[in-house]
């Protein structure tokens, strides 16, 4: 597998990066989503760049222009709900792609134990498509690991790009284990040293969910 980490690069990418995790920003539940949506976009331009294309023939009030457009047929996909505006963003480019969502959450047994309860998944038929599946924070691992491989049943990608803004050092170590086999891509723009033991990514930003549409019980 794989990992692209946007942030190391000096761009504008970084200044929405700084406003999602600033505090005082926080407390502007559209700005918040808004940065996500603009993360969207970056990551899919950047995908873009690396599909297979070819040149198309357009026909101009004037002419025939020979333009070199992406071959792929391209499914985006995310893990309700912190992942919508990202999705959106990443949908804003990739307008005629096909769309997938998944309903996953952790499932706490007793204590901090839990597991990662999928209780919903909708996808077209993936088979030798291009799969974008985006989430916001990718804290161990599993969750998208689990979200992947239950909409691979679905259907071989010839590639899936996993696109998570802000991912703990632990997770990509994890994905790059259990996904070596996998033809797969992640694109992160930080990553962070630290996860507590209650599963939390340090520095981080929160709960991405609760930050884009409010608290929930």
């Amino acid at each position: 597998m794989k990992v692209i980490n946007l942030g190391e690069k000096n761009s504008i990418l970084n200044k929405f990066v700084a406003q999602m995790r600033d505090r005082s920003v926080q407390k502007d539940s559209m700005r918040f989503r808004r940065n996500l949506e603009r993360l969207g976009e970056i990551f899919a331009y950047e995908i873009s760049m690396v599909m297979d294309h070819s040149d198309k023939q357009v026909i101009t009030p004037l002419g025939i222009a020979n333009v070199p457009t992406y071959d792929d047929d391209v499914v985006v996909a995310t893990i309700l709900r912190a992942g919508l505006p990202l999705h959106q963003g990443i949908l804003n480019f990739f307008d005629d792609a096909q769309n997938a969502f998944v309903a996953a959450y952790r499932k706490y047994d007793k204590g901090e134990d839990f597991h990662i309860n999928i209780e919903y998944a909708s996808t077209p038929d993936l088979s030798g498509k291009t799969l974008i599946l985006a989430d916001t924070m990718l804290a161990t691992g599993a969750s998208l690991e689990i979200a992947y491989k239950r909409l691979c049943d679905e259907g071989e990608p010839k590639h899936t790009h996993l696109v998570c803004p802000i991912s703990s050092a632990y997770a990509v170590e994890y994905l790059q284990k259990n996904l070596s086999g996998e033809k797969v891509t992640l694109w992160v723009a930080a990553i962070d040293e630290e996860l507590t033991s209650h599963s939390y990514i340090v520095p981080g930003l929160g709960d991405a969910g609760d930050l884009a549409y409010g608290e929930k019980k």
